[in-house]
Formats: C-alpha cells, sequence, structure tokens
C-alpha cells in the first residue's frame, strides 16, 4: 500500500521508521519530511498546513492511507478533508481536535464528566482574569487556550509573574491567536507521566508509559519546550493504578467525547500528574506527542499498519498489541537559544559514527550535499536498553558523537 506521512519532525520520522518496518507497505512518503525521513520515504514539499494541496496529492497519487502526525493540520480538519475526498485517513476530526487545540473545551469536558483535573477558570480580557488571580494560591498554571508550539504553558512563581503572562497573553499577544483565552488553574504536584493511547472512538489501548522534560536546561531550569528529552516507562506502575486510571480518565474521555458527538479516533495523549489524591489530567493532545514517540514506538512489536487499519476500520477491541519490555532514552539535540531565538543552517557531524542508537531528525534539511540543522530541536537520539539505566547511558554516548554549531541538549534527562 502507500502511505502517506504528514509533517516533518522527530516524531514523523519515528511514525515513518515503523511504516517503513511494515510489509503492508510499498512505497512511503512525507510531507514535507526532513532530511532523516528523507532516507527511508520520498519527500514533498508540502507544508503540513496547506490543507488543499495535501489533499489533492493524496488524489493525485491515489494513497491508500495518509496519517496526520501534526496538531495544526488536525485542528484545520485535514482528516475530515481526505475523508471528504474518499481518502483513509488516520487521526481525529476537527471536532475531535478540539481537546488538544482548545484547553478550555477540554476542561469544561473534563468538568462536565467529572474527569479528575485541576480547578480553572477562563478569561478572554485582563482585569477579570487579574482579579481572579488575587484570589488563587501561588504557584499558579496560566495556560494560553490554542496551539503554541508546546510553549504556551506558564507557571508564575509570584502574583507579578503572573500578572505580567497574563498582560504577555491577552495584551501583548506573545502567543498570537492562540493566547487570546487563557486558561487560569490550580497548580498540582506529584509526578508527571504521559500515556499515549491508540483508539478507535469506542476501545481505548494505552501504550507504554513515557515521561517528557519540558524545561530547556539541567534540574528543570528554565523556560518551557516542546521537550528535551524523554524515557519510556515513565513510571512504574501497579495494576491497580493502571485500572484506576483507565475507569476515571481513558474510558471516560473518550466516551464524553462520543456522547458530545465528536468521537475521537486516532492517537489520544494524556498528559497526567500522579498527584496524594490519584492520577489527574494536565492536558490531552490529539496525537502522538513529540519526543515521546520517539522513545514509544521503537517498543512497538505489532504491525503498526494493522494497528492503524483497526483504528480507521474501528475493530481496536479484537487486536493484541503487544510491546517489548525493554526502556528507552531519547535525548533531544536542539539550536543554541531555543526555545527562544536561534541560528539554523549549521552542518552536522557525527551521524555516522552513531550505530547503537537510533537517531530522529526533527529539524534538518540537506544544503549543498550535507545535513545541516533546520529548526529548534535538531535531533533526537534515541537508546533501547534491558535497562533504562542503560538507555540513558547509550544514548548520551551516541550524543557525543554528533557535533553542530551551538548544539545544546540536557545532560539529566531520565535522572531529573
Amino acid at each position: 500500500m502507500k502511505v502517506l506521512i504528514i509533517g516533518g519532525g522527530g516524531r514523523e520520522h519515528a511514525i515513518a521508521t515503523q511504516f517503513r518496518q511494515s510489509t503492508h507497505v510499498s512505497e512511503l512518503f512525507c510531507a514535507p519530511g526532513n532530511a532523516g525521513i528523507a532516507k527511508i520515504a520520498t519527500c514533498v514539499p508540502i507544508k503540513a498546513t496547506e490543507i488543499t494541496d495535501l489533499v489533492q496529492f493524496a488524489k493525485n497519487e491515489s494513497m491508500d492511507l495518509v496519517f496526520v502526525a501534526p496538531d495544526d493540520p488536525l485542528a484545520l480538519g485535514l482528516v475530515d478533508a481526505l475523508e471528504s475526498a474518499g481518502i483513509r485517513a488516520f487521526g481525529p476530526s476537527k471536532a475531535a481536535a478540539r481537546l488538544e487545540a482548545s484547553k478550555s473545551f477540554a476542561k469544561d469536558l473534563m468538568q462536565r464528566y467529572h474527569i479528575p483535573t485541576a480547578e480553572y477558570a477562563v478569561f478572554d480580557a485582563v482585569e477579570p482574569a487579574i482579579a481572579h488571580l488575587n484570589s488563587c494560591e501561588l504557584p499558579i498554571v496560566i495556560k494560553a487556550d490554542g496551539l503554541a508550539l508546546g510553549k504556551g504553558v506558564i507557571i508564575a512563581q509570584t502574583l507579578s509573574e503572573a500578572v505580567a503572562t497574563v498582560r504577555d497573553m491577552l495584551e501583548s499577544n506573545v502567543f498570537g491567536q492562540a493566547g487570546s483565552r487563557v486558561v487560569i488553574e490550580s497548580f498540582l504536584t506529584g509526578p508527571e507521566l504521559t500515556v499515549l493511547a491508540f483508539t478507535d472512538g469506542q476501545t481505548v489501548v494505552p501504550m507504554v508509559s513515557s515521561r517528557d522534560h519540558k524545561r530547556a536546561y539541567d534540574h528543570d531550569q528554565g523556560p518551557n519546550t516542546g521537550g528535551m528529552g524523554t524515557i519510556a516507562p515513565g513510571a512504574q506502575l501497579d495494576e491497580a493504578t493502571q485500572q484506576l486510571m483507565m475507569e476515571t480518565i481513558f474510558q471516560p474521555t473518550i466516551d464524553a467525547m462520543a456522547r458530545e458527538g465528536s468521537p475521537f479516533k486516532g492517537v489520544i495523549y494524556f498528559g497526567l500528574m500522579l498527584t496524594p489524591q490519584g492520577p489527574k489530567v494536565i492536558e490531552y493532545n490529539a496525537r502522538f506527542g513529540d519526543p515521546e514517540a520517539q522513545v514509544v514506538l521503537p517498543l512497538l512489536e505489532t504491525d503498526f499498519v494493522v494497528i492503524c487499519n483497526a483504528v480507521i476500520e474501528q475493530n481496536l477491541k479484537s487486536l493484541s498489541i503487544k510491546w517489548s519490555k525493554r526502556a528507552a532514552c531519547c535525548v533531544v539535540m536542539a539550536s543554541g537559544g531555543y526555545p527562544g531565538p536561534y541560528q539554523t543552517g549549521y552542518p552536522i557531524s557525527g551521524l555516522e559514527l552513531v550505530k547503537a542508537s537510533t537517531v530522529f531528525h526533527a529539524g534538518t534539511r540537506f544544503e549543498n550535499d550535507q545535513i545541516v540543522s533546520a529548526g529548534g530541536r535538531v535531533l533526537g537520539v534515541t537508546a533501547i536498553a534491558d535497562t533504562l539505566d542503560a538507555a540513558i547511558n547509550q544514548a548520551y554516548q551516541d550524543v557525543g558523537k554528533i557535533n553542530f554549531k551551538d548544539a545544546h541538549y540536557r545532560h539529566d534527562i531520565g535522572h531529573s
């Protein structure tokens, strides 16, 4: 079958690797892709948000399956457009993708269906938001309502910082339209955990858990990023905790979306906090997390195409999905300055020296017959081993073999 992946980051490289391993895939395409993906798929110079052009390309090339990976095209309704054109597509509809595209929608849904989450309030004007802040305990969490590249969450330690954050979002438009409405919520404590799951709108099948490291610098310091590294599994969960999550969060979320008339089919991301009162939802994503996909997917042992078909055909209940019992660690190598301003176009050396780990390309391109940096997050170096410590050590050994100007990475992935 012919498969088209939408997107061009490390997540898409991990997804492309799974499709390339499938015996069902004869031709693999990616739009727009990157220098790493180009080694295993045909890259097409169409941006992930160019909905009309993507649909036309998929029709012209008679694609058997289009996998929509990033948040923006899902929120723009690419899956709906593809299905309207008679093309099989993997991913949630525009209505279902609101779980990620609007934090206020997600919070309201959780409140209506009694899904455990932090207390919150929603504002689209500065003065009422500031008045609310004066009654809040610190620290306080302030989120841009819309999609902000994983950076629209601020944990304010002081009232003055909280007020400044609200003004930045609502008055200065630091996150553009995404920050035209803000969600202010109470600060939860406990270990964070990500659980991705396949769902066909009825059945939910959790994947191996993972733990992302969002802060830019060691010891969880610095600004939030899209993710500086991940480990899997993210925690050793007993059967009772897993069952509690399924009964109070995972299945109720999918059931709620179905009752709302927006059934969710695809991959759903549960960002969780394991609080003293039990697991609570921090956020939903409507797709594979990045870089979480770079540690979870390499542990998958079931054919990826078989899973995609079961989701699309609403037959997930009959499928047994198998996972490796090993551990994985991904260390992200970013451009200096990320998540703030950064320079690109720097040649990358040492990739050929990495043998034990897999290097997923996130922000790379070809320039003058060599691979150069082309984004904030440039590479994800993923190692798999029998133990987490061994995976961490191997990933860092291989990170040390790769060089580009101003490369930046955390030194404590898996240990913080």
